[in-house]
């Protein structure tokens, strides 16, 4: 079934229901668009955090510890 014609029938139901179950479907809908909101923000957020030069500075950082500082091993 195309959009458009998904969104049609979709209409001509919502047309026949009371009006409490119109705002419920009119919330969700709100709802649904509200998480596609906060993952479009949220990889944004990713993408300029990886992109960010802030941490660098841990790539290049001597280590502190080795191996030799372990005082017990576990096997």
């Amino acid at each position: 079934m195309k959009r458009e014609q998904l969104i049609e029938e979709t209409i001509q139901k919502v047309n026949k229901l009371p009006d409490d179950k119109i705002r419920e479907i009119n919330h969700f809908a709100e709802f649904l668009l509200s998480k596609i909101e906060d993952k479009i923000d949220l990889e944004g957020i990713a993408q300029m955090a990886s992109n960010s030069q802030s941490f660098d500075f841990l790539h290049h950082d001597e280590d502190l510890y080795t191996v030799k500082d372990v005082i017990e091993k576990y096997k």
